[in-house]
């Protein structure tokens, strides 16, 4: 006979010392994003995560982390022209002004686009 299969039922005490695990599509639903991007972002290590074995799981510390990494404070008064202090910005604030602007086209630089003649015609004649 094939030995039988023991199911470790952990105790109460066990059960309240761990903490519950959340996939991504769950926490996708929670912040209102797709799961790809809950993926994505734990994949870069932009957000804080839990791998177990290849898949990606979220504590209830690790959302409330992930909502202050991305949350937006507002700037001043438009009375007050001083800048907000780098100290007091969130950490995505200072990500961006950390970046380098992009320089815009002007539309007048550009020029119009136009297409350009096919290579040949669809319809040719036929001899």
């Amino acid at each position: 006979m094939p030995p039988a299969l023991v199911r470790l039922r952990p105790s109460t005490e066990c059960e309240a010392a761990l903490p519950r695990l959340y996939r991504p599509e769950e926490i996708a639903e929670a912040l209102g994003c797709s799961a790809w991007w809950v993926k994505d972002r734990a994949r870069r290590s932009l957000i804080p995560h839990a791998r177990v074995g290849r898949a990606y799981r979220f504590t209830a510390e690790h959302v409330a982390e992930i909502i202050r990494l991305h949350e937006e404070r507002p700037t001043r008064s438009v009375g007050n022209s001083a800048a907000v202090p780098a100290a007091t910005a969130t950490p995505a604030a200072r990500a961006r002004a950390s970046q380098p602007r992009r320089p815009t086209r002007a539309a007048s630089t550009t020029g119009r686009l136009r297409a350009r003649p096919p290579r040949r015609t669809r319809y040719e004649s036929v001899v």
